[in-house]
């Protein structure tokens, strides 16, 4: 299909966004029981696709959606807890990354950010 657009690249960044909250609400509906308040999975779930498994967003992502990179040094000189929640909780400045708010649990969203926080996050 040469000089056809797929349907995907049609999609303006915003909509792509929100489909992709969309996908991995229904995804973490499914789940259940411990997991649903497992920091280690839940980022996996609902933030590994943008953020990258370890943290480290390919850069096509960092291109495209200026993803942070949650093992630069910068960021891990001064994350805490709650400057992770309140990043979750709200998304960024730029709108990129929407707020979770009301997709997560509060208690889903301390554990996320207790997890990314954690000296542990860089271990994995």
């Amino acid at each position: 299909m040469a000089g056809k657009d797929s349907t995907w690249q049609k999609l303006t960044v915003k909509r792509r966004i929100l489909l992709a909250i969309l996908v991995l609400g229904a995804a973490c509906d499914q789940g259940g029981g411990d997991k649903g308040n497992d920091g280690a999975q839940l980022y996996q779930t609902m933030c590994a696709t943008c953020h990258g498994p370890k943290g480290k967003p390919t850069e096509a992502m960092v291109a495209r959606l200026s993803v942070r990179d949650l093992t630069s040094q910068e960021l891990r000189a001064r994350v805490t807890p709650t400057l992770v929640e309140q990043q979750i909780r709200k998304g960024s400045k730029n709108k990129l990354m929407p707020s979770f708010e009301g997709a997560l649990s509060a208690v889903q969203i301390k554990a996320i950010a207790a997890y990314v926080a954690s000296p542990g996050f860089l271990q994995q």
